[in-house]
């Protein structure tokens, strides 16, 4: 998994270079990225990446998060990144994984995927199919946790076939697994085994579309 701690190195270079500074600390990170000095302290102690905030970082310079993964130079960066795909990521929309509250907004940016990552949620060809959206809440867990940025596909919205969806409802957004029952209702069904299954009007929810893949937040 991921850690802070491995991509600060490359973050302070193009900090570096955008400051014309010869060093750059933890705390010039921090500042640029909107996060609490303390705060940013303990993600790094604890091995945990604000993921939100350096997709943001990455969206404002024009670079793919992926860089982050790969010992990439600076100056190799932007022949890099004609390798990788956008996708429309709602920052400002939270699906419930839990029956906490939600915010729904038509704020967007995009964020960037590589071939790789675009292959295995549908293709490139799929690409204007696929919003990101965030995760809210843990009954979903283990298979999503809260706080993950998960890729809807919205032109699969066939409940009867096995997966998880993002559906709306008349108290939210949720992402469930779905399963119709004989009356033509929904059961709204959690991985996590503490939640019960919720069961709603076919009438009062919208199929939003399939989740296809999904990236760890903290």
């Amino acid at each position: 998994m991921l850690r802070l701690e491995d991509v600060l190195p490359k973050m302070k270079e193009i900090i570096a270079e955008e400051l014309g500074k010869s060093r750059i600390f933890d705390k010039d990170v921090a500042e640029v990225l909107g996060i609490k000095q303390l705060s940013f302290a303990t993600m790094k102690r604890r091995g945990r990446l604000p993921l939100e905030e350096v997709l943001e970082f990455c969206a404002q310079r024009k670079i793919s998060i992926n860089w982050l993964l790969y010992n990439q130079s600076t100056k190799s960066l932007e022949a890099q990144t004609d390798k990788y795909i956008y996708v429309k990521y709602f920052g400002d929309i939270f699906a419930s994984a839990g029956g906490g509250a939600f915010n729904y907004d038509d704020n967007t940016e995009e964020i960037a995927i590589d071939e790789h990552m675009a292959t295995l949620i549908g293709g490139k060809n799929e690409m204007k199919n696929i919003d990101a959206i965030n995760v809210l809440g843990d009954s979903m867990e283990p298979t999503l946790y809260n706080g993950d940025i998960i890729f809807i596909n919205r032109t699969l919205k066939d409940v009867n076939k096995n997966g998880i969806f993002a559906i709306s409802t008349e108290i939210g957004l949720f992402v469930k697994r779905v399963m119709i029952r004989s009356d033509g209702s929904l059961d709204l069904i959690s991985d996590n085994s503490m939640y019960s299954v919720e069961n709603v009007k076919s009438e009062n929810v919208e199929v939003i579309g399939k989740v296809v893949g999904s990236v760890r937040g903290m």
